[in-house]
């Protein structure tokens, strides 16, 4: 009995194949945030993840899919609005994990690729980003209206609002992105947008 307990070990979907690909993912990631997209090589990921090029070129054929993929999978975190039930609480949080995001090499070389537009499957996978992270947005606003939080507002608009001075001080360089800022920016948009509602 104990041998046949010793000797099948538990086998995990994906198992073996799951981890190597996320070692590849993993290197991908850190080649990118390294050399950019349009620098990335194709033959140094197998070295950087410490598996055999079969595994690469087996997961992946094409160059671009792999930049895809890891752009993707990177990007999760970013695209998700935590509800704790306090509306104002919850959009700091996002905007205080949006500049962490950004202010890794990483997310600099995300940044900077939305612009070149190049290769046009990871611009689309950056657009998929861009629409999770907004899609998140709306159903964390939406709820929040729902419950009488916020009055009716454009989730798309105020998602703009609290983001946009984010992209001004991480982009720009000139200080750390902290906790009072996002605090700041979420009252005066809130205030704004309780203040406009009663108007109405």
């Amino acid at each position: 009995m104990a041998d046949g307990t010793d000797r099948s070990p538990a086998r995990r979907p994906g198992g073996r194949n799951a981890r190597v690909r996320a070692q590849i993912l993993a290197a991908t990631v850190e080649l990118v945030a390294r050399d950019g997209i349009a620098g990335f090589r194709y033959e140094e990921v197998a070295e950087s993840a410490g598996v055999h090029k079969t595994s690469v070129y087996r997961n992946w054929p094409d160059r671009e899919e792999l930049v895809v993929e890891a752009l993707l999978r990177y990007a999760e975190d970013l695209a998700s609005v935590a509800d704790t039930g306090d509306i104002h609480r919850d959009l700091v949080d996002f905007l205080l994990a949006l500049a962490g995001g950004m202010e890794t090499p990483f997310g600099r070389t995300l940044e900077q690729a939305i612009q070149p537009a190049r290769q046009s499957a990871t611009v689309e996978a950056l657009t998929k980003i861009l629409d999770q992270r907004v899609a998140a947005m709306q159903r964390r606003v939406d709820t929040a209206v729902d419950r009488g939080e916020l009055p009716p507002v454009d989730s798309s608009f105020l998602g703009e609002m609290i983001s946009g001075p984010v992209h001004l001080i991480v982009n720009r360089g000139m200080r750390r992105f902290t906790r009072e800022d996002a605090e700041r920016i979420v009252g005066v948009v809130l205030a704004g947008i309780q203040a406009t509602a009663s108007h109405v």
